[in-house]
């Protein structure tokens, strides 16, 4: 394909803030029979009758969370829509509606907005979730995009990180560490593009890592397999801060310990020759990656047989008594203290 040098670029400016509401949002269609009334008004109506309602919120800044120079506009889009709705799964809930605000700069046009538009959109729809409102402003410096997600669950099947018990099973879907080693992969193509930029990446070799870094997937699927298996988790939480925060959040919260078996973390095999590449250790990496977006859950005991053969869940410790403490058990059988190596916001380096 040839380039187009001059693509149309339209000033936010000519159209104001409520023009660019109605175009970004003129398509969108309500499908969701708990939405009454969706953009348009001051505000939403939602109607979930005897329900309980779930609520998350996340914040991406660029700049902190994702780099313009190799996250497509749609992409970050779909993105900034999936990790919302995987806090909702992560509560064993069914997430049903969004809201999206959008801070911008003057230096993106009206179509780089439609660009991340279009991939809000298709999440949306994937998903199948309502975009009931939001906000735009003007931001000083780049993007602030900011997504609200709500649910709804019925009482008893509502998952909280607090109700691990000291002998549950510690499960954990899909595999962990990759979004990480797509992150590192595209960082150094980024650093190789700025001393060269005539040199044209070959990311054959990675292509499963990069789409877990910048179209991550939310495993909406799981609640409806665990009712189908009939079994229900005891504590879940999503892994987008490594999954050895996400167990030291659990543990914390339920008031238990736990021991993480190393030979039995869940690595795809593109991860391990990368981090071979790289020189990294893959468990380093499994264990303290971030933005994989699965899910990590306890379940009793007595459920073990139920899922030890089903090919979306992986065993891969158990929970222990406080006083035992947090450890990743290697694959010398050497105890280890686990540590919250993970994503940190609030982190000054």
């Amino acid at each position: 394909m040839i380039e187009d040098k001059n693509p149309q670029r339209t000033s936010l400016a000519q159209l104001g803030e409520f023009g660019l509401i109605e175009h970004l949002t003129r398509s969108i269609e309500i499908k969701q029979p708990s939405t009454l009334t969706g953009v348009g008004d001051d505000a939403a109506v939602l109607d979930f009758k005897d329900k309980k309602v779930v609520v998350s919120t996340d914040l991406l800044v660029e700049g902190v969370h994702f780099d313009l120079s190799y996250m497509p506009l749609k992409h970050l889009g779909y993105k900034a829509v999936v990790v919302n709705i995987s806090d909702i799964c992560a509560m064993n809930a069914r997430p049903t509606q969004i809201t999206v605000s959008i801070a911008v700069s003057n230096r993106f046009p009206l179509e780089a907005l439609e660009e991340l538009y279009e991939g809000i959109k298709l999440a949306a729809k994937i998903y199948n979730v309502d975009i009931v409102g939001g906000d735009t402003t003007s931001s000083q410096k780049g993007m602030i995009l900011s997504i609200t997600a709500l649910g709804e669950a019925n009482a008893d099947e509502l998952v909280y990180r607090n109700g691990a018990g000291a002998t549950d099973l510690l499960v954990v879907t899909g595999d962990v560490g990759s979004a990480y080693m797509g992150l590192q992969v595209l960082e150094r193509e980024k650093q190789v593009f700025q001393v060269n930029p005539n040199n044209q990446p070959d990311l054959d070799a990675y292509t499963y890592l990069i789409e877990r870094q910048l179209k991550p997937e939310a495993r909406n699927d799981v609640k409806g397999i665990l009712e189908a298996l009939e079994v229900k988790p005891t504590a879940m939480i999503d892994v987008s801060d490594g999954l050895s925060s996400e167990i030291i959040h659990i543990c914390k919260q339920s008031g238990v310990g736990c021991n993480l078996y190393e030979e039995k973390i869940p690595v795809d095999p593109q991860l391990i020759s990368v981090t071979e590449e790289f020189n990294i250790d893959n468990t380093t990496v499994a264990i303290n990656g971030g933005e994989d977006y699965e899910l990590l859950f306890t379940i009793k005991m007595e459920d073990f047989d139920k899922i030890k053969h089903n090919p979306n869940f992986t065993i891969i410790g158990y929970m222990t008594q406080e006083s035992e403490g947090i450890h990743l058990i290697t694959r010398a059988n050497t105890k280890i203290p686990l540590k919250a190596r993970g994503w940190n916001a609030m982190s000054e380096e």
